[in-house]
């Protein structure tokens, strides 16, 4: 049996949470909050497998959440619950710790499959997220390497840049490790940086300007 709490600021969010998922015979729901702040503290008192955290929220939002409770609980997976309006929530919560993400209207069984995925180690990217939260829009000033990166290469960088390993790298996008190092390889000659760190705080720079 997963244990699963769920987080966000709208009691009719966490009630259709809830009733999708208690009809999975391998899910049960330990606990509700209703932010960031009531979540670190039941997080610590049920311990849960998995929380299903929102992002914004009244007193603590997600993101802070996360930090706070992969911090003091690591043993505990978050799997981030979003909107297509939230990629910076979602990229700060992914360079925190948490295991993936989802849309929020993800329909049951699929949310399901992810809280299965992630409980065996897994990381979860939602379809279609992905691509919108890791595209960084090309600025005036960026380097012309980054901009000759392939699409995968780009995939793959971006996942660097959220804190990924090559063996979480692989599982996400579905390819071998071996391929994932020859793509960081490639990546860094193009950057012209020594190690995937340089890589990454490169991307998380254009990322952010």
């Amino acid at each position: 049996m997963i244990r699963v709490m769920l987080v966000d600021d709208q009691g009719i969010v966490r009630e259709g949470l809830s009733s999708l998922l208690t009809t999975k015979p391998d899910l049960e729901i330990v606990g509700e909050a209703e932010n960031g702040q009531v979540a670190v503290e039941r997080a610590l008192e049920l311990q849960p497998d998995i929380i299903l955290m929102d992002m914004r929220m009244p007193v603590m939002d997600g993101v802070a959440a996360t930090q706070a409770i992969r911090q003091q609980a690591p043993e505990i997976n978050i799997l981030v619950l979003t909107t297509f309006d939230d990629e910076e929530y979602v990229s700060q919560a992914m360079h925190l710790g948490a295991k993936g993400y989802l849309l929020k209207d993800t329909p049951s069984d699929e949310l399901a499959e992810a809280i299965r995925a992630v409980h065996k180690g897994y990381t979860h990217l939602g379809p279609g997220l992905f691509e919108k939260m890791m595209a960084a829009p090309p600025t005036v000033d960026s380097p012309p390497e980054l901009e000759e990166l392939t699409p995968r290469e780009q995939e793959v960088l971006a996942l660097i840049a959220a804190g990924q390993s090559n063996r979480e790298i692989a599982e996400a996008l579905f390819i071998s490790e071996r391929t994932v190092k020859n793509h960081v390889n490639s990546i860094l000659k193009r950057l012209d940086v020594r190690d995937r760190t340089q890589a990454a705080i490169l991307a998380t720079s254009l990322h952010h300007r």
